[in-house]
């Protein structure tokens, strides 16, 4: 009897996507046999980048690999786990504080939703000093950003949106 497929999402805003996103992803990927990238819009967060222009930074990142499918959803994440029947959630670890969220997230999850698990991949030491937050602040004030985003990201000024 063939097992089911064991099916993760990574969520974010992916505004932009990070090095330490990237290398969540690349510890994730022996764990599942697929891992979906989903962008989530949130009508009340102002993006620095479009929704077009989010998903195809993930697609060109992991055009190589075939297990990460890139998506977006609108509304409570775990409702997107039952629409794409993924089972698990994986969410990055910077810090003492991320745990804290991610925990109460996690167990709110558990409630809301059926059968997701939350899988937390802790950021390696190199990586843990960068967030998307920062990297947008870094863009806005025209600052390198190489040190911080994979190489397949060029970041046009004519592609900021706020």
């Amino acid at each position: 009897m063939a097992h089911p497929k064991k099916i993760a999402v990574f969520p974010g805003s992916f505004d932009p996507i990070t090095k330490g996103h990237v290398d969540i992803v690349n510890r994730a990927l022996p764990l599942f046999d697929q891992v979906i990238m989903a962008v989530g819009v949130n009508s009340v967060k102002k993006s620095l980048f479009s929704l077009e222009q989010r998903k195809e930074w993930l697609e060109a990142v992991f055009a190589d690999d075939p297990k990460v499918i890139v998506g977006d959803f609108e509304g409570l994440t775990v409702h997107y786990c039952a629409k794409v029947k993924a089972n698990y959630l994986i969410r990055g670890l910077r810090n003492g504080s991320d745990f804290d969220y991610e925990k109460t997230i996690s167990q709110l999850n558990t409630i809301i939703g059926e059968d997701v698990d939350t899988v937390f991949l802790i950021s390696k030491p190199e990586f843990s000093h960068i967030s998307s937050t920062i990297v947008r602040e870094i863009i806005k004030g025209q600052g390198a950003t190489d040190a911080f985003l994979p190489p397949e990201i060029k970041i046009d000024p004519k592609s900021i949106i706020s």
